[in-house]
């Protein structure tokens, strides 16, 4: 068995495109969206309980109740995976919660991927007799691509994860606001298929979609990423639906737009908003800046709330995190 603690990076998730594509027989939405993973990361701490029942403690952004929580919930079916093949004991999650919650950013569901992998090495189970992908679909739609620690085409209902090769070069810049806007993926989803806010466009965000999955499969360059970040930042279907749930959004990412001078995205559901730079350091420069116009007061934000402003990378598979991923400046 692994010793005590395990420990592991919970990274948030960077949908570059997402395309819906339509209502499954099973209600899901059917997607193809090309996600990455980040640096900004959540860290947990896994080791064996001192009492008889699982225990999860919070340290940052509020993740809600510990018994709705995911970590619990995936050590739980972890447990039920493993029957009585090894000794499945109590567990003790210490969990450091950075990535902002509902943001679409997936840090819930990296925590659960996370939490799933600590405790099946914990107690030794033999992850090759399993269906650990399986396990992680079952817990949500987003989990099983924190399984891979790479760059994925994204299908079905967001479950289907094939690996793609991270763009070639130096890790891009990712400035990320998140405005204090409360949004729900099942309110965004709801206003999607009822055609509130809808705009269609032909099947465009779909075929970029498409076009940024072979260009990575066939070797596209960081600095050939960052070239289309204009046409990625407008490669998200429920961009529409998230303005038309909270109208707040669509003067808020206007306005980042015109303060930044360049394209700004939306990851996932929302409300986060993203922005591509050359490096960590560029995108360091523009959170500076994103926070000072706050301040001054000359970048409005919803509900007069300070967003969550961060500035990171894309993640490249192997590669040791920077010293100062845990000290990066964020609000």
């Amino acid at each position: 068995m692994t010793a005590d603690p395990a420990v592991r990076l919970a990274p948030a998730k960077l949908n570059l495109t997402l395309a819906v594509l339509g209502r499954r027989s099973d209600g899901y939405h059917a997607l193809h969206s090309v996600a990455v993973p980040l640096e900004l990361s959540d860290r947990l701490s896994v080791s064996r309980a001192a009492g008889r029942t699982d225990e999860l403690h919070v340290r940052g952004f509020d993740a809600g109740p510990p018994a709705a929580n995911l970590v619990l919930r995936a050590i739980d079916a972890a447990r039920s995976a493993v029957g009585r093949a090894v000794e499945a004991y109590p567990l003790a999650a210490r969990l450091e919660k950075r990535i902002p919650v509902a943001a679409g950013l997936g840090g819930g569901s990296s925590d659960a991927a996370a939490a799933l992998e600590a405790a099946l090495d914990l107690w030794g189970a033999d992850r090759r007799m399993m269906d650990v992908a399986g396990l992680a679909a079952g817990l949500g739609s987003d989990v099983p691509f924190f399984l891979g620690g790479g760059p994925a085409l994204l299908e079905g209902r967001g479950e289907q994860v094939t690996p793609l090769p991270a763009p070639r070069g130096p890790a891009l810049g990712v400035l990320l606001v998140t405005p204090a806007v409360p949004l729900s993926t099942a309110a965004v989803y709801a206003a999607h298929a009822s055609g509130r806010g809808t705009i269609s466009d032909g099947g465009a965000t779909r075929r970029t979609s498409e076009h940024l999955a072979a260009e990575l499969r066939t070797g596209l360059r960081s600095a050939e990423l960052l070239l289309r970040a204009g046409v990625l930042a407008a490669a998200n279907d429920l961009a529409p639906a998230a303005a038309a749930v909270a109208p707040e959004l669509r003067p808020f990412r206007r306005a980042l737009g015109r303060l930044l001078g360049r394209p700004v995205g939306q990851s996932g559901s929302g409300p986060t908003l993203w922005a591509l730079y050359p490096s960590r350091a560029d995108a360091a420069v523009a959170a500076a800046g994103v926070l000072a116009a706050v301040d001054a007061g000359t970048l409005n934000v919803p509900a007069g709330a300070a967003p969550f402003v961060a500035a990171t990378t894309i993640a490249i598979p192997g590669a040791p995190l920077p010293a100062d991923t845990w000290e990066e400046s964020t609000r």
